[in-house]
This record gives structure tokens, sequence and C-alpha cells, in this order.
């Protein structure tokens, strides 16, 4: 189906905005230098403004400055590879269900109006409707793949990639492990790429709690999903499950001055970090954790007015885990339009990818507070010496 002609021009406009010449003449030879990261035109969403473009006063997570995924370079070079925003790409978010159609009281929200969404399953209510009956879900997969440059709202990261929505949790936000297990193989079998778990068990759990669960981990990477999980949200010192199961990447949650969220779970296991919004935690040896400055900003996606099915804004309070792991999810979805690592790289290999170009946060290296670092959109993307040169800044 060709895109809507705004989204059309913008993908054309990314094509060319990408084509920047790798090669510069020297003195003798030619030396190979690192291409510029493409200049872009902004997308014209207005965020909470009626000015086109105010999208970027609310999106701070998306943009290069302020500790965000540096997006904009990735969406040119998607574009570039004839796959603008993730087309092709199809991402399972396992939550309380999407806004992605009209049915009863229920609609789809205004700014996934032209998403392609795969056929899911609600496996709370057993039946093939996953409306959302609580707003998280629908925040979550805005984040993944809201639409770009429709003059409404804000922006997605995968913004053509297909959504399949699969209801494991309640109205509350809750699910049982054996619920969520059916979702992950329903996902895995029905040609997920990716699945979003933007939810986590409580610390005290452990591994013979949820067996079953477990198993369906690891049937869906056996599959060749790249699974994607929250740290937690309870300020530990250990991965929550399911992040924590070997197959999951764990993702963390970091603020607008690049500090830990005063929320985030760390400990052994963590993978990445991604902006989760939020209040900086207390951590006096790292100097980007600045408790004598107001909290940042939240993460911002058009979802529910409180509990309405039937309204939509911009609402803040939207901090968590759960949101940092949908931006791991675009990202990812990225990486595989682009081609990047090839045709068809396995998990591993991306989970690999996104710790080598992520932007390195904390103590030198590895650490258990943001693992590998902060992802970035635009190093995950480039040529391997690209990425090198670009996340080494």
């Amino acid at each position: 189906m060709p895109c809507p002609r705004p989204l059309a021009a913008l993908a054309a406009a990314l094509v060319a905005a990408a084509a920047v010449p790798a090669v510069a003449e020297a003195d003798g030879p030619k030396a190979r230098i690192a291409q510029a990261a493409p200049v872009l035109p902004t997308p014209d969403d207005p965020g909470r403004t009626s000015t086109p473009g105010g999208w970027r006063e609310l999106q701070w997570n998306f943009l290069a400055a302020e500790y965000g995924i540096d997006v904009e370079p990735a969406w040119a070079r998607a574009a570039a590879a004839g796959r603008p925003g993730g087309r092709g790409v199809v991402v399972a978010v396992l939550d309380t269900g999407v806004a992605y159609r009209d049915h009863g009281r229920f609609r789809r929200s205004p700014d996934l109006v032209g998403t392609t969404f795969a056929k899911g399953w609600d496996f709370v209510d057993d039946d093939p409707y996953p409306d959302d009956h609580n707003g998280h879900g629908t925040h979550v997969a805005s984040t993944i793949a809201e639409r770009t440059n429709n003059g409404i709202a804000v922006t997605g990261i995968a913004y053509e990639a297909t959504i399949m929505p699969v209801r494991v949790l309640d109205s509350r936000g809750e699910g049982d492990a054996n619920v969520i297990a059916k979702g992950v193989r329903f996902a895995a079998r029905n040609g997920a790429d990716i699945i979003n778990l933007s939810l986590e068990f409580p610390g005290t759990v452990r591994r013979s709690e949820i067996r079953g669960l477990l198993r369906a981990i690891r049937y869906a990477h056996r599959r060749g999903a790249v699974l994607v999980g929250a740290s937690g949200n309870e300020a530990g010192k250990e991965v929550t499950y399911p992040a924590r199961a070997p197959e999951v990447i764990a993702v963390g949650a970091t603020t607008q001055h690049g500090c830990l969220s005063d929320f985030s779970n760390e400990g052994r296991g963590i993978d990445v970090v991604a902006p989760g919004g939020g209040a900086d935690a207390d951590l006096p040896d790292d100097p980007r954790c600045r408790l004598d400055l107001p909290p940042g900003l939240d993460i911002y996606q058009m979802t529910f007015i409180g509990r309405d099915p039937s309204r939509f804004g911009l609402p803040s309070g939207y901090e968590g885990t759960s949101m940092a792991v949908p931006h791991v999810s675009g990202v990812i979805a990225l990486i595989l339009a682009t081609g990047v690592l090839g045709p068809d790289p396995t998990p591993e290999r991306i989970r690999a990818h996104l710790k080598a170009t992520a932007r390195d946060l904390g103590a030198p290296g590895y650490d258990r507070r943001y693992g590998a670092g902060l992802i970035s959109a635009n190093a995950a993307t480039a040529s391997p010496f690209q990425a090198l040169l670009t996340s080494s800044g």
C-alpha cells in the first residue's frame, strides 16, 4: 500500500539527505572518511503546539541532545535503504492491548491511523480483539510506530513498522505468567521479528515460579525473534523477570540528564539503557545525576486521557522502564530495515551490535547501572566504521 503523500515526501527527502559522499580527496591517495550524519527535514508533527515540528519540544528522548537516542539520522538511513520507518518489520507489543481500531467504546488512536497492524489476540479475554483497556499498551506501541510527518501529535521511532497487538495484561496492568507465555508463543509463531515486553514481575519472583514463560521465551528466541524487556521499576539491585532471562535484552531507564532514573533497577544482566524519564537517581559519584535540578521530562506519546479509550492526548506521567523498552524495540526495527547487519541477523548479533554502538555512561565500559550504555539509533544504523566513531563521542 503506498504511504500517505506527506510521509512519502518525507521519505524522498530523507533519501536525498542520506546521499552524502563517503570518500574525500586528499593530497595523493584517497582518504576514506566516515559519512556525516544526514541533515534531515524535520517532520511536521506539532506536539502540544500549533507549530509544525513542535514535537521536538516534548520528545527530547528522540533527539541527539539531552541524552536522547539520536533517531533522525537513522530515519534517513532506513529511507535510503528503501524501508523508511522500519517498513516490513513486525513488532509484537505484549501489553494491555493497543488502540488499533474502532470497536464499541474503543477508538483507534488518531496518531495510529495509517499504521499497519498484524493479526493479534487478546489472551486475557481469549478473543481476537486485543483492544487496549488501560492506555499503557497504546503508549508503548506509539513510541515504536506512531505515525510521523502527518501533522498530528508526535513521532514514532519505526513509524512504518507493523505492530502486532497481543493483550496479556488486564485493565489494571496485571497479568499471569502463563497468559504472558501464551502471548510470547503466539507472537513467535505468527512472524514477529521483535517482541516488546514492557512488563515486570516483582523482584521476589524466581525462575521456578515462571518456568512456562521461560520456556516460551526460549522458544521465541530459537525462532529468531528478538525479545526486549524491562529491568524493573523497584530501584533494586537485580533485574526482574522476564528481562532477567538470558534470551531477553534487559533495558534500564535514563533521564533527560543522562542519569539512571530513580526507579530503574540495576544489576548483573543489564544490557543497555534507554530514555525512561523521571527524576535522577541519587548517585553522588555520577556527575550527570543532578538532584539540585528539577526532574527531566516524562516520555510523551499519544494515548488515553485518563482511562477513557475514546479520548486521546499527550498525557504526562508516563515514565518507567516500560517506556525505555520500546525505544530499543524501535531502534532494532530500524537496524533490520537498514540492513546494516545483513539480511537476517540473529538475536544475539543484534544484542551485541546494540551494546557495541551504545553511548557509554557511568563508569568506563560495562557497568551494572547502565550496562553497555545508552542506545544510539544513529550509531546502530551506521556502517561498522561509522558506528565506531559515532559511539565514541
